[in-house]
């Protein structure tokens, strides 16, 4: 039985954080190459640590293009996403990287496979939605994620020009009868270009920027702030901490809150279904709940590669069901084809949508006119009802 009274916490970083660069990096590869060719093949990582990237892992494009040919192109890309983020100190600066790369051709065993439109791999995936938050996301993540979303855009606009690239938050929230209530703590950790900033004066920084976003009811002369706790923060990034793709799974998702499969998005095409499956899961979750059929819906599917069908399907809605939940399990490939084919076409995934996805979390965003975050469509509510 799930409780009613408890506290519960998540994290997030910025999109300067080490691992959210790579995250960021190796997306910006997979869209490079979709505006190459839109059936391209892509699984990319990224390793970065002081004034060092390094790149690898496999792409194939139907037309025959060699992606030798692409080499000087990508190097030009990493410089221009690092620069885009902000960093130009001593130990991780655009202009001085080192970038070395080791992308090559997609491997013949594992496009046979996909070629048969199955999935490109085994695994299992998670979506999930709850009514906590407008968005129908956990509170701790979303919250967590607006801060350090708020003051990027503040040292952006050059308003907070003392402000660094790499931040950190985590909310910890105190929920009542299973609503979220008040902020019981919070951290921030950002990195700071003036040496001299002591804790305190980084939190009159950031403090109207928390109470901007996070609701004001919620903050009280109980909640405890840890603003730069250990201090002095002023070598951040992958100068500080090496970073990697595909370390912030939990922040790219649900904060803990539900559960992960365990595969990473960033740097994969749309035929991976650690991607596009978890994409589709989220997207009937969230319109389980949208459609007040449920007020919290977990989804899993599993895959096997080469193999198109889901293995299975799984309904999890913690008793806020009307509906039975093996009934919901037997409508949901009514409501959406979850080949992995059927998952692109439904939620038009052969677009340079990525980039944009490596921060501040895939899910919870509103859709745009460009196709990304189209699976936060709300458009199967009336489906669903009419199912019901």
């Amino acid at each position: 039985m799930s409780r009613d009274d408890f506290i519960f916490t998540s994290e997030s970083v910025s999109e300067g954080h080490p691992d959210k660069i790579c995250d960021r990096i190796s997306d910006a590869i997979l869209d490079f190459c979709l505006e190459k060719d839109n059936l391209a093949r892509v699984a990319c990582e990224t390793f970065s640590t002081t004034n060092t990237v390094v790149v690898g892992g496999e792409v194939g494009f139907s037309t025959g293009l060699e992606f030798n040919s692409l080499k000087p192109d990508i190097d030009e890309l990493v410089r221009k996403v690092v620069k885009e983020i902000g960093y130009e100190q001593e130990g991780f600066h655009w202009r001085n990287l080192k970038i070395s790369n080791f992308i090559h051709q997609q491997s013949s065993d594992i496009s046979q496979g996909v070629d048969r439109d199955g999935a490109g791999d085994q695994g299992i995936m998670f979506g999930y939605a709850v009514e906590e938050t407008p968005e129908l996301m956990p509170a701790p993540l979303h919250y967590s994620h607006l801060i350090l979303k708020e003051l990027a855009e503040a040292r952006h606009k050059g308003i907070e020009k003392n402000l660094g690239p790499d931040s950190k938050s985590q909310l910890t929230l105190r929920y009542k009868n299973g609503k979220p209530v008040s902020i019981d703590s919070l951290v921030l950790s950002t990195q700071h270009i003036d040496p001299n900033l002591s804790s305190a004066d980084v939190r009159d920084i950031v403090e109207p920027y928390v109470k901007k976003v996070v609701p004001l009811e919620w903050l009280s002369e109980n909640t405890s702030w840890h603003i730069n706790p250990t201090g002095k923060f002023v070598i951040g990034g992958p100068d500080g901490d090496a970073g990697l793709t595909g370390r912030k799974i939990i922040v790219d998702t649900y904060g803990g809150a539900a559960p992960h499969g365990g595969g990473a998005f960033s740097g994969k095409d749309p035929t991976k279904v650690d991607r596009s499956a978890a994409y589709v899961a989220r997207y009937i979750a969230k319109n389980i709940v949208a459609s007040k059929v449920a007020s919290r819906c977990l989804i899993q599917l599993s895959y096997a590669i080469g193999v198109a069908e889901p293995l299975s399907i799984y309904v999890d809605t913690f008793g806020s069901s009307r509906v039975e939940e093996r009934k919901l399990e037997r409508l949901i490939p009514e409501l959406v084809d979850l080949t992995p084919k059927g998952i692109i076409e439904s939620l038009n995934l052969r677009k340079p949508i990525y980039e944009k996805t490596s921060a501040y979390g895939h899910f919870g965003r509103p859709s745009e006119d460009d196709g990304s975050f189209s699976w936060e469509k709300t458009d199967l509510v009336d489906k669903i009802r009419a199912l019901v």
